[in-house]
């Protein structure tokens, strides 16, 4: 357990999959939970799950792709529960397709989502992470971000630059008490976005996450917890002296 009483995370996408597996582990380690996410449902049965955890939480019907939005959420979250000490950029989406079939608005789309919305969220809570001194925001990239897939130009360049971004922001708030790492997973099912991707590689004759199982190192694909662990780890003050980093959570898939 890593001790993280009574700090308040905020989780993008954590109405399912990775992102609720992120909120229920931090909320057992003992943070209060704000969940953005359009899912307003999902978003809510995350929200429930951290209350039976004991911890307070708020379930936020956010597109976090648009700024001003997140800038309200923000505001709403400070209101209820204090600053955010702890921000996870979970929100993500895909698009399978070669380049020549993806159409303009998919790729903005994505871009939107996946990196966009990464930072607003940074830009919304860093001046009270700056003020005090202390903060931790992790943002969820992908192996795909450092090595380019084919069919998967629009997700693989978003979420390099996602760790461009991890890694200039990390230096430029790293003399403030601020430490900004990446989390790259492998294939992870049990997502909303995996079984997308799935839906979308089959339809165009490509294999899923699953049936490419047997490429990876430790023998299985990943789970949420798995990525969530991780996340706790760099959420907390045991990784007081890691940032800037990218890290794979891929089973062995990729080690660079």
């Amino acid at each position: 357990m890593y001790h993280l009483d009574g700090r308040v995370a905020l989780v993008t996408g954590g109405a399912v999959g990775i992102g609720r597996g992120i909120a229920t582990r931090l909320a057992e380690e003992g943070c209060d939970i704000a969940i953005l996410d359009l899912d307003a449902a999902g978003a809510e049965e995350t929200a429930s799950m951290v209350r039976a955890l004991g911890r307070r939480a708020l379930a936020l019907p956010v597109d976090v792709a648009d700024h001003t939005a997140v800038d309200a959420a923000v505001a709403q979250v400070r209101a209820a529960f204090g600053p955010v000490d702890i921000a996870v950029n979970n929100a993500a989406i895909t698009a399978v397709g070669k380049v020549v079939d993806i159409d303009a608005a998919a790729w903005k789309r994505v871009f939107a989502i996946n990196t966009d919305s990464v930072f607003h969220v940074a830009k919304a809570v860093l001046p009270d992470m700056i003020e005090r001194r202390a903060g931790r925001i992790v943002n969820i990239a992908s192996w795909f971000g450092k090595i380019g897939k084919p069919s998967y130009g629009a997700y693989s360049a978003s979420k390099a630059a996602v760790i461009a971004f991890t890694q200039s922001l990390a230096a430029e708030v790293a003399p403030l008490g601020v430490n900004v790492n990446a989390v790259c997973p492998g294939s992870i099912v049990g997502t909303r976005m995996r079984d997308d991707a799935d839906r979308m590689s089959r339809e165009q004759g490509l294999p899923t996450a699953k049936e490419r199982e047997h490429m990876i190192p430790i023998g299985r694909v990943g789970v949420p917890d798995d990525i969530a662990r991780v996340v706790a780890f760099l959420a907390s003050d045991e990784s007081a002296y890691m940032t800037g980093q990218a890290i794979n959570v891929t089973g062995g898939l990729w080690m660079n």
